[in-house]
């Protein structure tokens, strides 16, 4: 019988994985106010839940599993609209700092709205592994466990989103470095 999980454990686990949960619910709710609500109900159900969670166990992919069924279930279909724009990380602001020119910031901006846009036309099943796998840094086997698939199928997807972002960058005129990648997981 394992011991009960406490509520200090969560938070320990669970509190450095806030930023990361809201950015997949604001992608995959494709909006601000929505993707507050559906993380606020994750963290809701993952610690009344917390005791049934096996520790030593990815707790990263059992809380991100949690957010994307609390979002599934939230939906009487997939398709929505997004009416946000995301916020610039960290990084694009130190790039930005880094590379203060007016053509600079430009080419940044148009290549950064051309790939959200582009993400934004993946069907739901590409979008959620290409932000789970890239923008989170997942291995397969996590974004598996995550989207209750099998491996090969996750690899698969991660291909064919990445091809069809490729497709609709070069329709849009924009193809970022990172586009065209394979997988390092």
């Amino acid at each position: 019988m394992k011991a009960e999980n406490s509520t200090g454990d969560f938070e320990r686990l669970a509190m450095p994985l806030f930023d990361s949960l809201y950015n997949f619910a604001r992608w995959l709710a494709r909006d601000e106010s929505e993707a507050e609500d559906l993380v606020q109900e994750a963290f809701s159900k993952a610690l009344r839940g917390f005791a049934s969670f096996t520790p030593g166990t990815d707790f990263r992919a059992w809380i991100f599993r949690i957010l994307r069924n609390t979002f599934l279930t939230s939906r009487t279909g997939l398709s929505s609209k997004m009416t946000e724009s995301l916020e610039e990380g960290d990084e694009a602001v130190a790039v930005a700092v880094t590379w203060e020119t007016p053509e600079s910031l430009a080419l940044a901006s148009a290549t950064r709205e051309a790939l959200q846009s582009a993400l934004e036309r993946l069907p739901v099943e590409y979008r959620e592994v290409v932000l789970l796998c890239d923008v989170e840094e997942m291995k397969y086997r996590e974004i598996a466990e995550v989207l209750a698939i099998p491996i090969g199928t996750v690899m698969s997807r991660v291909a064919r989103a990445r091809k069809l972002l490729r497709q609709l960058l070069a329709d849009q005129g924009t193809r970022p470095a990172s586009a065209g990648k394979p997988g390092q997981s």
